[in-house]
């Protein structure tokens, strides 16, 4: 099936369109743009060069995509936004593409990104990850899969969120954010386990409690970081193990439960 144009759209002749895209009115696709299958370009969306659009995606009016990265030390250089599948983005959201040349800022399948968003250079989302309206991430900042991020936060450059996090509202995040906790506050501390998008996202009774303990274990025990880890490596559970290896790799510290 052919694509949908608007006759108000410019559509570069050298960018790669594939089948059954909707463009929309005053949208402007520039050269050296690589376009899926099936996906929605409401109105006013611009899409930059470099930036690689997978299939049935959703761009809602006004989205930037692959703008020039906002780095002082940036000098032009061929650089990409890649973005999968089935994603829904929002009215204003601006994702700037990498600050390296020939990498990447990346966005994976499923994401759900809110109004007026912005993803800094070099950041990569995997999938399913969901943030709320005005919250902006610097660069590199990476997030793992089905982490939520509330509205109003503001991520530091080369933060780490894990898994299943939950950020809170207007949170100031300036270290890694510990997978399956809720962190909140400015400055930003860990208040508990995600338990609700835990349950939602499936998880047993005893899949709990292993994470309850890894949670009293790194917060409550008073050991010293090394022995920390060690237990956490040593537990039954793959979650402990994954927490052990999160913190063994924050080279930024991670944000704490404050008591």
């Amino acid at each position: 099936m052919s694509n949908t144009i608007h006759p108000t759209a410019i559509v570069s002749p050298a960018a790669q369109l594939g089948e059954n895209n909707q463009i929309g009115p005053f949208v402007v696709i520039e050269d050296d743009v690589q376009l899926g299958n099936g996906n929605s370009l409401l109105a006013g969306v611009v899409l930059k060069k470099g930036t690689r659009l997978g299939d049935d995606n959703t761009i809602h009016e006004y989205t930037v995509l692959g703008g020039l990265p906002q780095d002082l030390g940036f000098r032009e250089m061929p650089s990409y936004v890649e973005i999968g599948n089935k994603n829904v983005i929002r009215e204003y959201v601006s994702i700037n593409r990498a600050s390296q040349e020939e990498a990447a800022t990346r966005l994976g399948d499923n994401n759900y990104l809110m109004t007026q968003v912005h993803l800094g250079h070099d950041c990569e989302l995997a999938d399913n990850v969901i943030v709320a309206p005005g919250s902006g991430l610097g660069g590199f900042v990476h997030v793992a899969e089905r982490a939520f991020i509330s509205g109003g936060v503001m991520v530091h450059q080369f933060v780490h969120i894990g898994t299943l996090a939950m950020v809170g509202g207007n949170a100031k995040i300036t270290r890694n954010v510990l997978p399956y906790m809720i962190t909140d506050g400015v400055p930003a501390e860990v208040r508990g386990l995600n338990l609700v998008g835990l349950r939602r996202a499936g998880f047993q009774r005893e899949e709990m409690r292993e994470l309850k303990q890894a949670y009293q274990l790194i917060h409550r025990s008073g050991l010293p970081l090394e022995e920390i880890l060690n237990r956490l490596q040593e537990a039954p559970g793959g979650y402990s193990r994954h927490l052990a290896e999160f913190i063994a790799g924050s080279a930024r510290g991670f944000h704490r439960e404050s008591r």
